[in-house]
């Protein structure tokens, strides 16, 4: 068939598919998908937009929540069953910080978001915590809240926003709820008061206040704070309600033009015949359990359970299943009723005490003396173990989130282990309970602790709870207070934590509370069968930190500030008793105290410290187990006590260096052994000559008796010469004949890096300590300042050496006067130094001495010095290079001698001694070189006659001799 053919028959198909095609283009056309609502209105002089039908069509509720350019989405879903599968509520709120709401790929290996962040939990924590006692009471089906930040500007916390759009979310949804509820953040900067104060306005705030409202009572409050006066707490609250106020009228409204019917669901209650029942039965046992004082939280435990046990046979007896299903549940109401009824009637409490009475503590200071800072505390029979550990500021936690810090140099973190109360458990990841715990404790703490430009430590604080029986968060806080003070942080003074409970009785009629009782320092029995559990921390000034949580639909905010009160008394009494143990912050002078030194060096010093990629910085760590830290011409260096600080500061030294002065004491090893003194390298591959004359204040005629070839001592820098030749004393750093120390270092010269190091001081020396670790670059002599050096009148004249080889031709020349005493003064050309030498920084370092290379550098010799930096910009005189190049010409025409084959044995003179080797004058001015071998004889001195064989040559035909067997 032809294709015009094919296109003529497949005609009616293409208008028939035209015709289809517009159709639906005209149906679609006339169909409105989408149907939004918003919902504007304007919060401490910021616009907030509600809306929804947008996105997230599907969820049972869904709201997006913008205040300027930051969106916050949340979704509300429940279960579809009919039925519920618990007996509690089984709510849950997560929140997500995704990277992509700032426009940034996450660093993770996957590039993608990983399990919740600490700040996450918390944020679903700041959620959950108001709306779910707004529940209707025995509805147990399973909901779930998703809050995701869809934008972030970095201005304001989403974590309250989103707090706001989950409270519409449930308005609009069918789920029963009695809210809205809404929620507001308050600042305080300079003693005013700011509403929805942004990222930066907090940073100057001192107040960090978080409240959450119904119409007319509280449901939620968390405060951060600089100690803050109670009379100001009370203030921020009474503004901050008519402020969170504002967010519920639009969300009635929005939720009238938008929300669904609330569903109907079957509420799991109690009936009362059950009820009646099981009262009958178990209230009077559990009378006489909760008057008897003597029981403690196990014994009262086990008894209320042998009730229990008892009501149950009696119910199986009877063969009453419906009263057995909720016997468990039902048997907790009954206690529950007692104990409310003997404390609102009679002010008696489960352990006896009065209402304001703080259970009986203990305190211990320095618990575990090993580590930088412990301490045990105890109230009652809540028991924590709080450890302070110390490090570097590299240690510090770095955070992924959309606003805030990026760093966190202090941290707290707190574990509930499972024998704490006597149970069997898993230990797993993070934990919700535990993260906000621990950020409790660590709010509160944080505001007595010393700026970081005073302090530069990473603190990390952790609480081991012991044994629990109510508060341990803020047991927390005053175990981790006597902690720090116990590590010598210097922190102004201590903070102290206690819980306070509310036992109140409503009107059946009106739900309005008629009367109430006000608990200090509650137990984990009254925390339970309570209305609140209001926790407190601060100092003797003010407040640092409170977390509430109620049970009940909201409790009027004037209770809540009567509550201030006791828990202020209470504060008072621990504090007392905690300074009996620890009063002020210790100085750390033991052998486990850490240590830390700031050091400034140049960038290119660094970088030679930190080598490729890090390595040789990993290295150091890893060998000394010290942490090392680099800034811009900063390296701070911690370590854990003072013997692994002088480990590091060694190895820094003999890499970096230091800059060289006269009247620098430096360390060094000896590499070169010569007649007229000894080539030492020291301050990072630096190489100086320590001359005969130099070693010992009485008179040497062996170099030999006094060091040794790869001897560690410690030198002092006397001078250099024209040019920038180091020159090194030994006996400038030992005592004279007659007993005077003559050791001292001359004025404006450097101290070794290792003095720097300082312990941090307690309150009183603080700066001055911080003063000293900041400005160790002050230690050394600037480029340009002209240090004095007067010698000693013991000293003999200097002695002035231009380089190894110079050293050479001399020994030639005066070959007669070998046997010269070491006072026997040889002046370098006449040329004399001048007593008011320059500091050695711009100097140039000496020539390093003649080496012999061996092939491929496997074995011991050559000594292989490091690559000198240069001290100075002087050129080298013309004469010294060409005299170089002819020694390096003359030595390497005599290497290549024919006369010296392989396997023939001659006999050598030790020419020089050296780390590794000797070498060998083979004669005829032929050298050759000798290795040190394993259990063979290494003490030589120079002129010594040995039977050698020639073994090898190495790549620049240098013979390689070994030693001819005697056998």
């Amino acid at each position: 068939m032809s294709i015009a053919l094919r296109m003529r028959n497949a005609k009616p198909l293409l208008h028939a598919l035209r015709g289809h095609l517009s159709f639906h283009r005209t149906i679609s056309s006339a169909t409105k998908f989408l149907e939004t609502f918003t919902e504007e209105f304007e919060i401490g002089n910021r616009l907030v937009t509600l809306e929804t039908g947008k996105i997230a069509r599907f969820a049972n509720g869904a709201v997006v929540l913008s205040m300027e350019d930051t969106k916050v989405l949340s979704t509300v879903t429940s279960s579809k069953a009919d039925t519920a599968r618990a007996d509690f509520l089984p709510l849950t709120v997560d929140y997500q910080e995704k990277q992509f709401a700032q426009g940034v790929i996450p660093t993770t290996y996957m590039r993608r978001e990983g399990a919740p962040k600490e700040r996450e939990l918390l944020c679903a924590r700041i959620i959950d915590r108001p709306i779910r006692p707004l529940f209707p009471h025995g509805f147990y089906h399973e909901v779930q809240v998703m809050a995701s930040v869809l934008s972030s500007d970095g201005k304001q916390d989403p974590d309250v926003l989103a707090a706001n759009a989950t409270s519409a979310a449930l308005m609009l949804s069918d789920i029963p709820w009695g809210g809205p509820i809404g929620m507001i953040r308050i600042g305080r900067i300079c003693g005013q008061f700011v509403v929805n104060p942004t990222m930066d306005e907090l940073s100057l705030s001192d107040l960090n206040l978080i409240y959450a409202c119904t119409k007319d009572k509280t449901l939620m409050i968390d405060v951060q704070a600089r100690e803050i006066s109670e009379k100001d707490l009370q203030a921020g609250l009474r503004l901050a309600h008519p402020e969170a106020v504002k967010y519920i009228e639009p969300q009635i409204r929005f939720a009238a033009k938008a929300g669904k019917s609330k569903k109907e669901y079957k509420l799991s209650m109690l009936s009362d015949k059950t009820l009646e029942k099981v009262s009958n039965l178990a209230e009077a046992p559990i009378i006489d359990v909760f008057t008897d004082p003597s029981y403690g939280k196990f014994e009262r435990g086990e008894a209320l359970e042998n009730i229990t046990q008892d009501v149950k046979k009696v119910l199986e007896e009877e063969d009453d299943e419906e009263s057995l299903k909720a016997l468990s549940k039902t048997v907790d109401t009954v206690r529950k009723k007692v104990v409310r009824k003997r404390i609102i009637s009679e002010g008696s409490r489960v352990d006896g005490r009065q209402l304001d009475e703080v259970r009986p503590l203990y305190c211990e200071a320095g618990y575990v003396p090993m580590l930088h800072g412990s301490a045990l505390f105890s109230r009652g029979e809540t028991q924590v173990l709080c450890t302070v550990t110390l490090g570097a500021p590299t240690d510090a936690q770095r955070l992924d989130s959309l606003v805030g810090p990026p760093l966190k140099r202090f941290m707290l973190h707190y574990s509930f282990p499972p024998f704490c109360i006597n149970e069997v458990g898993k230990r797993g990841g993070l934990n919700r309970r535990e993260v906000g715990h621990g950020t409790l404790a660590e709010k509160a703490l944080l505001a007595v602790l010393p700026p970081e430009d005073v302090f530069p430590y990473t603190v990390r604080v952790n609480s081991e709870v012991m044994a629990s029986d109510g508060s341990t968060s803020m047991a927390t806080v005053c175990g981790g207070s006597m902690a720090l003070m116990d590590a010598g942080i210097p922190v102004r003074e201590h903070v102290a934590g206690v819980s306070v409970g509310l036992v109140s009785e409503l009107d059946p009629c009106t739900g309005e509370i008629v009367d109430y009782r006000i608990l200090t320092d509650i137990l984990g029995l009254e925390d339970h069968l309570g209305d609140i559990d209001f926790k407190i921390a601060g100092t003797r000034n003010g407040v640092t930190a409170i977390q509430l949580d109620m049970k009940p639909a909201g409790i009027p905010l004037d209770i809540i500030c009567e509550c201030l009160e006791p828990a202020h008394k209470a504060r008072l009494q621990i504090i007392d008793h905690m300074e009996q143990e620890i009063k002020a912050p210790r100085t750390k002078d033991g052998i486990s105290s850490p240590r830390l030194v700031t050091l400034k060096y140049n960038n290119d010093a660094l970088r030679r410290l930190i080598g490729p990629m890090g390595s040789l910085k990993r290295k150091i760590e890893l060998e000394t187990g010290a942490r090392m830290s680099v800034g811009d011409g900063t390296l701070t260096i911690v370590a854990k006590n003072q013997s692994v600080m002088d480990k590091i500061l060694d190895k820094i030294d003999f890499i970096v260096g230091r800059e060289i002065e006269v009247g620098g004491v430096y360390k060094g090893v000896v590499t070169t052994i010569k007649e007229y003194g000894a080539f030492v390298e020291f301050n990072g591959g630096q190489q100086g000559l320590l001359h005969i004359s130099e070693l010992s204040h009485e008179p040497v005629s062996r170099i030999s008796d006094v060091v040794s070839i790869g001897q560690q001592i410690t030198l002092m820098c006397i001078g250099q010469d024209v040019h920038g030749n180091i020159k090194l004393s030994l006996k400038a750093t030992l005592r004279g004949r007659g007993g005077s120390d003559n050791n001292g270092i001359a004025v404006g010269s450097a101290a070794s890096a290792k003095e720097t190091a300082n312990i941090w001081a307690p309150v009183s020396n603080a700066s001055n300590t911080t003063q000293e670790q900041n400005s160790a670059s002050e230690l050394c002599i600037e480029k340009n300042e002209v240090a004095e050096t007067k010698p000693s009148a013991s000293q003999t004249p200097v002695i002035l050496i231009r380089s190894a080889e110079e050293c050479d031709e001399e020994e030639k020349s005066l070959s007669s006067n070998h046997n010269q005493t070491s006072n026997g003064p040889l002046i370098d050309d006449g040329v004399q130094l001048d007593h008011k030498s320059k500091s050695l920084s711009k100097s140039k370092p000496r020539k390093s001495q003649d080496t012999i290379d061996s092939p491929s550098h496997s074995g011991p010799l050559p000594y292989k010095s490091a690559k000198k930096p240069k001290l100075s910009t002087q050129k080298e005189s013309k004469s010294d290079t060409q005299r170089e190049e002819r020694n390096e010409k003359e030595g390497k025409d005599n290497s290549t001698t024919k006369d010296l084959i392989l396997g023939k044995e001659v006999t050598a003179k030790v020419y020089q001694i050296r780390a590794h080797g000797l070498v060998l004058d083979l004669g005829g001015g032929v050298r050759g070189m000798y290795r040190f071998e394993e259990n063979s004889k290494k003490n030589f001195n120079i002129g010594e006659e040995m039977q050698v064989v020639c073994s090898s040559f190495s790549s620049k035909g240098i013979p390689v001799m070994s030693a001819v067997d005697d056998n």
